[in-house]
């Protein structure tokens, strides 16, 4: 997944007003500002998610909390509360997606007993109407501090002191003064507790990935068939954001020509199609604030021996990833399985060519916790996400990538979120 592109998704998903199931007031231009040569697409199959789409409920939501909370009292030592900032741990746990900005809203959750929502004063209908089920707000006024409303709302319920874990997206600016105005508590990383609860995902969040992934597929079909001499990356990036959007969704891709796909996340410089060039389309969308990260690499004519080679080993790797990513393992024997085949095919050593980890964690965010990426050992569990996307990556010559969504299973190898793995250059969506 591109940097920029997940930034921008994350920047959405955490916004109020963003719904990721809403489509555009009107379509996105095929291609503006872009070249003459831009075909449309034909995107007449493709449709609104509808009936497909089952949200996550009031009572998941809940459960969530109940389960943070039942972890937060089984740690050793124990955590008494936790402090969250907008972004998708918030929302994961209370369903509300609230921007970032000086004026803090916030949730602070004890290891028994209720939460509590702050937000300002004046945003406080605009607040109340995200709640999925009841839950104390308490607003602040513009001369108030925020952080001492949660650090009331916590000595309230009896817990002045203890350990408090901080999400690990709050701004620095968060803690600081809700360290001044609650000085009793030791504080510390939410991770062993945010991380627990998210890097496992229910059968209902996996069911929304599939969906995502499902929507991926279905633009990038025709995207790829719409390919003519000439069109530049933009060209083809527009074509997949109004594919996306004439089914209702948020999403786009990083598009990556020739030359230009030796580098990971691209480059600056414009590019335009021509014959033997790769076509790397690395992107996704959101459903229901569950995302797909999806790359396919074709080819715009022939593919050179040297190319098609590549592809055969890019693919093996993923293969080897696949049947490497099984519960029990560490997460960093899966980057050393999909490495192994590529370095071995003369493709190293190791990140010369091959020049980034195999793959990240995704759910809500497009990369989140945990990563598979050489000498990490987190454990991995059935209900984990992953993307799978070894490269090879040949500075001023081409860039190859295959990139597909995993699930780790019970038993066996992990279990594919996309419809299956690219077949060939010539035809990378099957």
């Amino acid at each position: 997944m591109p940097s920029h592109f997940v930034t921008t998704r994350r920047r959405f998903l955490q916004s109020s007003a963003a719904v990721s199931t809403i489509a555009f007031a009107h379509s996105l231009p095929v291609a503006s500002g872009s070249s003459q040569n831009a075909p449309a697409a034909d995107f007449s199959s493709l449709k609104p998610l509808g009936a497909r789409l089952k949200p996550i409920t009031a009572d998941e939501f809940r459960e969530r909390i109940e389960h943070a909370q039942k972890l937060m009292n089984e740690l050793k030592p124990k955590f008494d509360a936790l402090f969250f900032a907008p972004g998708t741990s918030l929302y994961y746990f209370t369903g509300i997606r609230w921007g970032l900005s000086e004026r803090l809203a916030a949730m602070v959750l004890p290891r028994a007993g209720k939460p509590v929502l702050v937000c300002p004063g004046f945003e406080e209908g605009r607040f109340r109407e995200q709640l999925r089920f009841p839950m104390e707000v308490r607003v602040w006024q513009e001369d108030e501090s925020p952080t001492q409303l949660a650090a009331n709302a916590l000595a309230e319920q009896g817990i002045r002191t203890g350990r408090l874990g901080v999400e690990e997206t709050a701004y620095f600016t968060y803690f600081d003064h809700l360290r001044a105005a609650a000085p009793g508590f030791e504080y510390v990383s939410a991770d062993p507790v945010t991380i627990a609860c998210r890097g496992r995902k229910s059968a209902h969040e996996l069911e929304l990935m599939r969906l995502a992934c499902d929507a991926t597929f279905d633009v990038y079909k025709p995207v790829f068939a719409a390919f003519r001499e000439g069109m530049s990356q933009e060209d083809i990036a527009h074509l997949v954001e109004a594919g996306f959007s004439k089914m209702g969704l948020r999403g786009g891709a990083l598009v990556l020509l020739g030359p230009s796909a030796a580098l990971p996340h691209g480059t600056r410089k414009p590019q335009t199609l021509k014959e033997g060039d790769v076509v790397l389309i690395d992107g996704g969308c959101g459903v229901d604030g569950y995302v797909s990260d999806v790359t396919r690499t074709g080819i715009f004519g022939k593919p050179s021996d040297k190319i098609a080679k590549a592809f055969e080993i890019t693919r093996k790797a993923q293969d080897a990833a696949l049947d490497a990513a099984r519960a029990g393992r560490l997460s960093g024997s899966v980057d050393h399985a999909a490495r192994a085949v590529i370095t071995g095919a003369g493709y190293g050593p190791g990140y010369k060519y091959f020049t980034h980890r195999l793959g990240h964690g995704i759910g809500l965010d497009g990369h989140e916790h945990p990563y598979l990426v050489r000498g990490s050992i987190t454990n991995l569990e059935p209900g984990m996400t992953f993307s799978n996307e070894p490269g090879i990556y040949v500075p001023g010559e081409f860039g190859m990538r295959c990139e597909d969504d995993m699930v780790i299973a019970a038993d066996g190898p992990a279990k594919l979120l996309t419809q299956n793995f690219q077949v060939s250059l010539e035809k990378p969506m099957g």
